[in-house]
């Protein structure tokens, strides 16, 4: 409550009030703002300019913000690193591997892919540092993606190698007899003349001639399919299923080795040259089948031939002489 003040009136002997103007009191109040406004604008520009005390734990938290921003640099050069390694497998993986085992190439959209639909680093914004954080998490989610999408190609590719080689084992690729020096082809897949009617016909095979207990060996991995006489013409002879619609036939042989079902490997000795069925004389007879259809066994010697002996061995195959059965 502000205080009453009084004057003394020496005409009326007595005291009286003093009583205050109206614009004097708006000018006294508008002088307070004035100063108090100013008062604070100079302790604003002294506290902006004299340095702030820390607190321990302000500098501890300051410490650790600018850790955290060297760290997060680190880990965007690792990042880029990787991210050049990983190109370079990616090429690898579609331009080698894929291209090799004949599978479609990984469309790079695919590889690189964002991910759509909500935001996924909405939790991450408001922050004074969030652009930095979020840029870095989004880069770290692609990466990953694209790591999980090699994974799954190597995955492929190795099952595609597995097959394949599981193949190359199985497709028929040595010639069935030893047959170092070459001498043992007696005749080859084409028109020949029959040895017991002399006419000509097709001969769907090749026959190598052996002395009687000569091995034969399996030339490409498989099953045993058949190992029995009951064809008519073959005698005793083998049939083995190599899967892939591949099939091998050995005929007019000695004796067995193998027996139906037994699964084999290529160069195994599956039985011995003989002189069974329709025969003129002690060899095998060899032929090779694709989907159920007889094709020309020369193509199937790749494993143990140079080229060179190839030509040698195309060369006596292709001679029109008169076969062995």
């Amino acid at each position: 409550m502000s205080k009453v003040k009084y004057y003394y009136d020496s005409e009326t002997l007595s005291y009286k009030k003093i009583e205050q103007k109206k614009g004097r009191r708006l000018g006294i109040a508008l002088l307070s703002i004035t100063g108090s406004f100013l008062a604070g604008f100079i302790l604003l520009i002294i506290y902006l300019n004299i340095p702030q005390i820390e607190t321990p734990k302000e500098k501890a938290l300051k410490r650790e913000l600018q850790n955290m921003k060297l760290q997060y640099g680190l880990l965007n050069k690792k990042m880029d690193q990787i991210q050049d390694v990983m190109a370079n497998i990616e090429d690898r993986d579609n331009n080698i591997y894929r291209l090799y085992f004949e599978a479609n190439p990984i469309p790079e959209e695919q590889r690189k892919a964002g991910f759509g639909g909500i935001n996924r680093y909405k939790d991450l914004e408001g922050f004074d540092n969030s652009k930095l954080i979020t840029e870095t998490t989004k880069r770290l989610d692609i990466l990953t993606k694209r790591l999980v999408v090699q994974s799954k190609s190597l995955d492929e590719i190795a099952e595609l190698a597995r097959e394949k080689g599981e193949l190359l084992s199985a497709i028929p690729a040595i010639q069935p007899v030893n047959n170092e020096d070459l001498s043992r082809i007696a005749s080859g897949y084409g028109v020949r003349t029959d040895p017991f009617t002399k006419a000509r016909k097709f001969h769907y095979g090749m026959d190598f001639t052996a002395p009687r207990g000569t091995p034969v060996y399996a030339t490409g991995d498989g099953r045993v399919a058949r190992a029995d006489s009951r064809s008519t013409g073959y005698g005793n002879h083998i049939r083995i299923d190599h899967g892939y619609g591949y099939t091998s036939l050995y005929a007019h042989l000695y004796k067995y080795n193998v027996r139906r079902g037994r699964r084999v490997k290529r160069g195994d000795v599956i039985g011995f040259v003989g002189n069974t069925g329709r025969s003129e004389a002690p060899h095998l007879h060899y032929e090779i089948f694709k989907d159920g259809k007889r094709i020309n066994p020369i193509n199937f010697y790749y494993g143990n031939l140079s080229p060179e002996e190839f030509g040698e061995v195309l060369d006596k195959a292709q001679r029109e002489n008169q076969s062995l059965d």
